[in-house]
């Protein structure tokens, strides 16, 4: 649950059905004088601007019994709730929760209208504050991502170690191997060779080739016929995806 605050107006954001809902019970403080939610609700321009957003995202919507509501609209006797209107016609543009946060909450569209009944400046400081949250999160997701990513390639490399480079018993060749780098010791856990002896097997490879390179990047550059090329990339991606698919709890993949 997060939180705004429009010029000293703390105002609550919940989570409904993973969307953004904003407290219109929260954004009343703000009001000067006597105002209630249902006296925006009952108002005709109000219910014409609930109904075209329902028509464009709600298939449920009952248009129906929306339109006896509407066609009362205007008359002096006319009041109904936000829980009466949600319950006749299935709306989800606006919603009334009950308990510790309780009150009526509305899709942030419907909320930004509701702002300008506030006064048009509480508007614009809302839309901004809400930007400025989104904004936030999308930083905070990014390095969540960055994090998500890392643990994976961990998992990548120390699986392919573990299957090559720690066998029950060492070769001859395996005692002989001397790793020039990092970059060494994983090509020979992926590939079972270093990327000079890749090399030194294929004399042919074209490209800018650096002193050392990782063998996935040297078979894109080698003169190996594309059918075979593919082949072996495709190898390798099935083992990574194995690698993957063992990974525990990684919502990110899914």
């Amino acid at each position: 649950m997060a939180k705004l605050i429009i010029k000293d107006t703390v105002v609550t954001i919940l989570q409904i059905n993973e969307t953004d809902y904003i407290s219109l019970t929260d954004m009343l403080k703000a009001k000067d004088g006597e105002f209630f939610i249902s006296d925006w609700l009952r108002n005709r321009n109000t219910l014409e601007y609930l109904g075209i957003w329902e028509k464009l995202y709600n298939p449920n919507f009952n248009y129906g019994e929306f339109a006896l509501i509407r066609n009362q609209a205007g008359l002096n006797s006319f009041k109904i709730s936000v829980k009466e209107f949600v319950e006749k016609t299935n709306a989800i543009s606006i919603q009334a929760k009950t308990g510790r946060y309780g009150g009526t909450f509305a899709h942030k569209d419907i909320a930004f209208e509701f702002g300008m009944w506030i006064s048009p400046e509480f508007k614009i400081y809302l839309v901004r504050e809400f930007q400025r949250l989104k904004e936030e999160e999308q930083k905070h997701l990014g390095w969540t991502a960055k994090r998500e990513l890392s643990k994976i390639n961990y998992h990548i490399h120390t699986d392919a170690i573990q299957r090559n480079l720690i066998p029950a018993e060492l070769t001859s060749q395996q005692i002989t191997y001397v790793y020039a780098n990092e970059a060494d010791v994983l090509n020979v856990a992926l590939f079972g060779v270093t990327a000079k002896q890749w090399r030194d097997a294929n004399p042919d490879l074209k490209g800018n080739i650096r002193d050392y390179a990782t063998i996935d990047e040297l078979i894109c550059l080698s003169n190996m016929p594309q059918p075979e090329r593919l082949v072996k990339l495709n190898q390798i991606a099935i083992q990574q995806m194995k690698v993957l698919q063992e990974v525990e709890k990684r919502n990110l993949l899914k």
